[in-house]
């Protein structure tokens, strides 16, 4: 006998006030006054004025606490064609619904993206309207994060739990936003935190505070409040978790077959993947990181994939060129000047465009010692790159001290660099206030939540689904700046347009060595 045919979701327009569920991100009052000096600065004001620049950053800090509106799947179509990995993945994730013995089973959806070609995009259904029970599980605010985007709690998350908690008891889970919980906490924590879902408790809480650290599933979440399957050994060689704007990041770069790559800042390997991937794993993607653990992971990832052109090494890609001959590696680090045909410089950053964070704890120092690091690796990425090669900077942060106002500063400082197009180009232009001018800002790739006016849907009712085709890469120019905001229609817009907007924060620069 067939069970009831799965629901499918929707997505449904609401403005930013409404998809309120969680409060704004908190700041440090010196971080706070910080950022809202870069979202109102003299250049933003002249271009939307004082009440929608001030409009922007509120909706900034409000979407930053809350989690996209999509789940964005990496496909590895160089093992395999974009819809068999759909058909696939499809038919995986139905069994593990079934497998799970939900009585609420959701249909999955899973669109293409119609600009960026090796992209799965799946709505994400929330915020849901469930009613926390009286059995709590507290978690760190990352855990917390991670179950917001479709994660189960794994033990080495969980802060505390009741007292006699045991395998197949219902309880609800809360982030412990400030950190403020003491582990192994047996009564309710009346600080700050907010309600994630209910699940249902997979160990003893003895296990999970066992003087050996408890690994593997602690709590399985039944409700999530945002619910999105989990990928947790979903198809491993064949899709791979990544913000959509990372995937942009590799098609933006472009690199071909048989050519030379660097990625400078490469842990944990996603984008480096990518690129090798792209490049059908013929020609060379070397991999810099300084943490030895995270190269490992790089090698390890490559490997998953079958990606033979990739090679990591633990090296400080700030002392990556030399041209003493007595310093040159065989096979690695250091470099000679001009060695490679294209280099992607994922920049170490602020990261305070990385949804969903409820609190950033950093202080204003912190928040603004990295600028200094980031010049160290673009002057290294100018140095290694051939003349005619192609620099690509990114970072997922959104002031413009990372952003803007690193690419003045390269321009100014290295002649033989110019900004040039981006392809796919699917988000927005860069953010006025360093002195770029407008046909720059076009150039530049700005991602920025807080433009979207489209919230995670509420309803239950099927989504249009986007075309079974996936068109190929335009070769139209990105879209002019404007100085008008985009208004707060009442009808959706399509769901690609909505995926490229409810992202986190990010920034991509493309440059050309002259």
């Amino acid at each position: 006998m067939r069970g009831p045919v799965p629901k499918k979701p929707t997505a449904v327009l609401h403005r930013p006030e409404e998809m309120s569920v969680f409060p704004r991100v908190s700041l440090r009052p010196e971080v706070y006054e910080h950022l809202r000096h870069v979202f109102l600065n003299q250049e933003l004001l002249a271009a939307v004025g004082r009440a929608e620049a001030e409009r922007r950053f509120q909706g900034l800090l409000l979407v930053l606490s809350h989690p996209p509106g999509f789940t964005c799947v990496r496909a590895s179509t160089h093992l395999a064609p974009l819809e068999e990995v759909r058909r696939r993945l499809a038919q995986e994730l139905q069994q593990r619904q079934q497998r799970s013995g939900s009585p609420a089973a959701v249909a999955v959806e899973i669109l293409l993206h119609p600009r960026v070609p090796d992209v799965l995009l799946l709505p994400v259904i929330g915020p849901r309207s469930l009613v926390p029970l009286r059995s709590e599980v507290v978690v760190g605010a990352q855990c917390g994060s991670a179950v917001l985007r479709g994660a189960n709690v794994f033990a080495p998350g969980i802060v505390a739990t009741p007292k006699f908690m045991k395998p197949g008891d219902a309880v609800s889970v809360f982030s412990d936003v400030d950190g403020r919980c003491t582990r192994g906490c047996t009564k309710p924590f009346q600080g700050n935190k907010v309600f994630v879902g209910n699940g249902v408790s997979e160990m003893h809480r003895a296990t999970i505070f066992a003087q050996e650290p408890a690994k593997g599933l602690g709590v399985r979440m039944t409700e999530p409040l945002y619910q999105s399957p989990s990928f947790d050994g979903v198809l491993p060689d064949l899709v791979f978790l990544q913000n959509l704007p990372s995937v942009v990041v590799g098609h933006v770069l472009g690199p071909r077959p048989g050519e030379r790559v660097l990625d400078m800042c490469a842990a944990p390997g996603g984008k480096t993947c990518h690129l090798a991937g792209l490049m059908k794993n013929q020609g060379e993607v070397l991999a810099l990181d300084r943490i030895k653990n995270k190269v490992e992971l790089i090698r390890q990832n490559a490997a998953a994939l079958r990606l033979t052109c990739v090679r990591a090494f633990c090296f400080n890609s700030t002392q990556a060129v030399t041209s003493d001959p007595a310093l040159l590696a065989t096979d690695g680090p250091p470099f000679p000047p001009s060695s490679f045909d294209r280099v992607l410089l994922d920049a170490p950053c602020s990261g305070l465009g990385q949804r969903p964070s409820m609190t950033v704890g950093w202080s204003l120092k912190e928040i603004t010692s990295y600028s200094p690091l980031q010049r160290k690796l673009l002057h290294a990425a100018v140095q290694l790159l051939r003349p005619g090669g192609v620099l690509v900077y990114s970072t997922c942060t959104v002031t413009l001290a990372e952003n803007e106002e690193q690419v003045a500063w390269a321009l100014d400082t290295y002649p033989c660099l110019s900004l040039v197009p981006q392809e796919p180009h699917v988000g927005g232009p860069g953010l006025p206030g360093a002195g770029l001018t407008p046909d720059q800002l076009k150039l530049l790739q700005r991602f920025s939540p807080e433009l979207s006016n489209v919230a995670p849907p509420l309803s239950t009712e099927a989504p249009p689904p986007l075309s079974n085709e996936a068109p190929p890469l335009s070769t139209e120019a990105p879209p002019p700046l404007s100085n008008e905001a985009p208004p707060l229609s009442t009808e959706a817009p399509p769901l690609s347009h909505q995926a490229d907007r409810d992202t986190i924060g990010f920034f991509i620069a493309k440059f050309l060595k002259n």
